[in-house]
C-alpha cells in the first residue's frame, strides 16, 4: 500500500484472532506523509496478552481522613484500631481550638493524675516506717490530700469530656468550634454530665460492694484452716482466678457503658439512667472493640503512671526506683505528663467517634440539622423544636 496514494488502507488487529477493516479516508499530503512516517508501529515480538487475563490489584482500604467524611456504612465498619486513627486526625481539623482545650483542661487533669503521688507518697513512707501506728495528722493529711485530688480529678474529667465532646459534634454537625463556644456550653451540659456520672458511681459503689461480699464469702468456705496448717485447695485458687477475670470483665463492660453515657448526655435530650440504657442499648454488637479501646486506654495510663512512680517519685534508695538524679527526674517526668495528655486527649476523642459508630452500626442515622439546633440550645442560639436528634432503625 502507498501511503501517499489516494486511498489508504489501514489494518487493525486484535489479541487472539487478526481481523482487516478497510478505511477510507482523504489522501494525505506528502510533506505530512514525511514527518507521521516514523510514527507508523513496528511489529515486535511481545506475545499479546488477553484482555480477561489481566487482574486489577484490590485498592488498599483507606481510612478516611476525619469523621466527617465518614458515610454510614464506613463508621459501621470500622474497627478499634480504626477509631483510633480517624480520632487522632481530628484536631486537625481545628488546631487552635483543641490546643486550647488541651492546655486548659487536659493538662491539668493529666498533671494531676501523676503529680499527686508526690505529696502522699512522702506521707506513706512515714506511715509505713511508724508501723501504721502515727499521729493523726498524717492520717489527716493523708485523706485530706487524698479527698482533694478526687474532686479535682472528677471535676476536671467531666469537664473535659463536656468540652471535646461538644467540639467533635460541633465538627460534625458543621458548626464553627471554638474554645470559647465550648466552655460556654459547659454550664449547661455539666449537671447533665453529674447526674449521669453519680448513676454510674452508685452503681459502681453497689458493684464492688457485691464483689467484696462474694470474695469474702469464697475465702470463708475455701480457705485453708491455719491451725491444720493445710494447703490451699486448688478448687479455692481456680474459683478465686475465674472469679476476679469476671469482677475485671464486668468493670471493663460498666467502664464502657459510662464513656458513652457521658457523649449521651451531652448530645441526646437524655441523662442519667435513660442515658445508661441507650448505652447499653449502642454496645450491643459492638462490645468487643468497646472493651479493646477500654483495656488499651487503662494499659497506657498504667504503663504511664508505673514509669513516672519509678522515675519520679521514689527515691535512690527506694525499691523499684530508677534511680534518676534531679534533671533525670525533671525530663522524664515532663515526657510522662506529655504522654499522658495525648493518651487521655486521644480517648476523649475516641470515645466520641465511638459513639456516632454505634449509631451507623444500629442503623440510626443522626440528624445533622437537629444535632446543630441541639448544640446551639446549650449556646442559647435557638429553643430546639425536635425533641430527638437520631432517626432510629432507618
Amino acid at each position: 500500500m502507498n501511503p501517499g496514494g489516494p486511498d489508504l488502507l489501514r489494518l487493525t488487529s486484535s489479541c487472539g484472532a487478526y481481523r482487516t477493516r478497510v478505511t477510507r479516508v482523504a489522501p494525505r499530503p506528502s510533506h505530512l506523509t514525511s514527518r507521521l512516517s516514523p510514527l507508523r508501529s513496528e511489529p515486535t515480538d511481545r506475545p499479546c496478552v488477553p484482555s480477561s487475563s489481566l487482574t486489577v490489584p484490590p485498592r488498599p482500604r483507606r481510612v478516611p481522613k476525619s469523621p466527617m467524611e465518614l458515610a454510614t456504612h464506613d463508621l459501621a465498619a470500622l474497627g478499634a484500631g480504626d477509631l483510633i486513627r480517624v480520632s487522632a486526625t481530628i484536631p486537625r481539623a481545628a488546631p487552635r481550638t483543641f490546643a486550647l482545650l488541651t492546655a486548659c483542661l487536659v493538662f491539668p487533669l493529666s498533671f494531676a493524675v501523676l503529680a499527686h503521688s508526690l505529696f502522699t507518697h512522702p506521707i506513706l513512707l512515714r506511715l509505713k516506717a511508724s508501723a501504721y501506728t502515727a499521729g493523726a495528722a498524717q492520717w489527716v493529711a493523708l485523706f485530706a490530700y487524698q479527698f482533694l485530688y478526687l474532686i479535682f480529678l472528677f471535676t476536671f474529667s467531666l469537664l473535659s469530656t463536656a468540652a471535646a465532646v461538644f467540639t467533635v459534634a460541633s465538627l460534625y454537625a458543621a458548626k464553627p468550634a471554638s474554645i470559647a463556644s465550648s466552655l460556654s456550653a459547659l454550664p449547661t451540659i455539666l449537671p447533665r454530665l453529674l447526674r449521669t456520672f453519680l448513676w454510674v458511681s452508685l452503681l459502681m459503689f453497689a458493684y464492688h460492694l457485691v464483689f467484696v461480699l462474694t470474695l469474702l464469702l469464697l475465702i470463708t468456705a475455701y480457705a485453708p484452716d491455719p491451725a491444720r496448717s493445710t494447703p490451699m485447695a486448688l478448687s479455692f485458687l481456680f474459683f478465686a482466678l475465674v472469679f476476679i477475670f469476671g469482677f475485671l470483665t464486668i468493670h471493663v463492660y460498666i467502664s464502657a457503658l459510662w464513656h458513652l453515657a457521658s457523649v449521651i448526655s451531652v448530645l441526646e435530650p437524655i441523662c442519667g439512667l435513660a442515658a445508661m440504657s441507650k448505652s447499653r442499648q449502642l454496645l450491643q454488637g459492638r462490645t468487643r472493640t468497646a472493651a479493646v479501646l477500654v483495656v488499651s486506654y487503662f494499659a497506657a495510663c498504667g504503663v504511664t503512671s508505673g514509669l513516672f512512680h519509678s522515675a519520679v517519685v521514689k527515691g535512690r534508695g527506694e525499691e523499684g526506683s530508677l534511680g534518676l538524679s534531679l534533671p533525670g527526674k525533671i525530663l522524664v517526668g515532663a515526657v510522662m505528663v506529655s504522654v499522658l495528655v495525648i493518651v487521655n486527649l486521644l480517648g476523649l476523642l475516641v470515645q466520641s467517634v465511638f459513639y456516632y459508630a454505634c449509631k451507623a452500626y444500629h442503623n440510626q442515622q443522626i440528624d445533622r440539622t437537629a444535632l446543630y439546633q441541639h448544640l446551639g440550645g446549650y449556646l442559647g442560639e435557638y429553643v430546639p423544636l425536635k425533641s430527638n436528634i437520631q432517626m432510629e432503625n432507618l
